[in-house]
């Protein structure tokens, strides 16, 4: 019976271990603290800062300003039978919602929910207008 010797061979002979000179020490500890600093010092920092200076002024220049014209959101829901929901006058269709869990719905002009599936129950229509 021949036996196959499976313990692995090694092509280069081991190192001996070494402890780090105290020279080293310092100089890897050094390396450690400057390369995040560098990384920050890169261009790429240098536009995020300035974006962030640039929506700063943004936001301020918004909030300054004042509205001339305040709008009102109004909104309301109505529900009929059958495969149609019209808005009242003066609202347009935000959503719509069918019965028998029929997802396939249009809007018909601004202000009719429409159901495309057959035999609905019912048929509503979220409507919202803007008023001063």
């Amino acid at each position: 019976m021949t036996h196959i010797n499976l313990l692995p061979i090694r092509l280069y002979p081991a190192l001996p271990r070494t402890q780090p000179s105290n020279k080293m020490k310092p100089a890897f500890f050094l390396l450690l603290i400057l390369i995040p600093l560098l990384a920050l010092m890169s261009p790429g920092h240098a536009d995020c800062a300035l974006d962030s200076i640039v929506d700063k002024k943004i936001k301020e220049s918004l909030t300054s300003l004042e509205l001339g014209f305040q709008a009102r959101l109004t909104c309301t829901s109505v529900k009929s039978r059958g495969t149609l929901a019209t808005c009242p006058a003066g609202f347009i269709v935000t959503g719509c919602a069918c019965g028998y869990g029929c997802g396939s719905w249009d809007v018909r002009g601004d202000n009719v929910c429409h159901c495309q599936c057959s035999g609905m129950d019912w048929t509503s229509a979220r409507c919202c207008q803007f008023s001063k």
